[in-house]
């Protein structure tokens, strides 16, 4: 019982540390939604062929909503394909507000959404020109849909009212909160009950496959997906480049959103294992490129 009630409290203490900036960080994200939600939305709808650029900056607003909102106008064929991967490689769901939370990790945040942007970008080109060619018109999308027939914030709202900004904040606030405190405590429990040595013994022995697994788990359509990879960075035991592989296929709902729109199961399948595939390809390059320098 002791050992359980010191886990118990150094898990309930690192997590309540993260409270005040973990706040202030979803009340920006509701500001940015509820203000310019509309205008970013046009801006997704309208790139046409060019999509990607506007997809991979969009993606980058912590949460999921705008995978979401991709989700659906490829669904209603209003976005190309590379469009959609741009935005779902670019998403990092809640991880941003995790790492916003610890400035001492706020370098890492940068370098992480650079590398997500520019992967997303490249990619985004390379399927919608270099590739558009050799993939079947149904996969391709665009163009043929309006933006204005997708209802895009059904999840935004509570029989037709919206909560007060402060309300809102406060409620993603504590989910999140929820979520990292049982990562910590699990995780704690876990360290104490196995050893640290053995658990990072294990995920450093997958090598190279290390970012495979973490893009695995970055397919979960939940944003305890995000936590979980975000947790297991903060204590050691995931790579950065994992890290990044994992966060490049977490587009939070944006998979399950899809899978309910799109009404072909062989296309959703497709444009799954391309998003596993992008991410795990991005984390094992970046696991290649840093044993050759180092």
């Amino acid at each position: 019982m002791e050992f359980f009630v010191d886990v118990l409290r150094d898990a309930l203490t690192d997590s309540v540390k993260m409270l005040p900036f973990l706040y202030l960080a979803y009340l920006l994200i509701e500001w940015l939604e509820r203000h310019h939600g509309a205008r970013i939305e046009r801006a997704l709808a309208g790139g046409g062929r060019w999509g990607f650029l506007p997809g991979s900056l969009l993606g980058c607003v912590p949460q999921c909503g705008f995978s979401a909102v991709a989700s659906n106008f490829y669904a209603s064929r209003v976005i190309t394909l590379g469009t959609l991967m741009a935005v779902y490689l670019a998403t990092s769901d809640e991880a941003i507000p995790l790492l916003l939370s610890m400035p001492a990790y706020w370098d890492k945040l940068a370098v992480l959404m650079a590398i997500k942007v520019i992967y997303a970008v490249a990619f985004g080109f390379g399927v919608d020109f270099l590739l558009r060619r050799f993939l079947p018109k149904s996969l391709r999308g665009g163009y043929t849909g309006r933006a204005d027939e997708v209802d895009c914030h059904e999840s935004h709202e509570e029989n037709g009212h919206q909560h007060p900004l402060w309300r809102a904040a406060l409620r993603h606030t504590v989910e999140i909160f929820f979520f990292i405190f049982l990562f910590s405590l699990a995780f704690g429990l876990l360290v104490e009950g196995v050893g640290e040595e053995a658990i990072t013994g294990a995920l450093g022995r997958m090598g190279f496959f290390q970012p495979v697994f973490a893009a695995l788990v970055g397919l979960i359509p939940n944003c305890a997906a995000s936590v979980l990879l975000t947790q297991m960075y903060l204590e050691g035991a995931l790579r950065f480049s994992s890290l990044v592989a994992g966060l490049c296929t977490g587009a939070g709902v944006g998979l399950a959103v899809l899978w309910r729109a799109n009404p072909s199961w062989k296309q959703n399948l497709f444009v799954t294992g391309l998003t596993w595939a992008a991410g795990a390809a991005l984390g094992v390059g970046m696991q290649i490129v840093i044993a050759l320098a180092f």
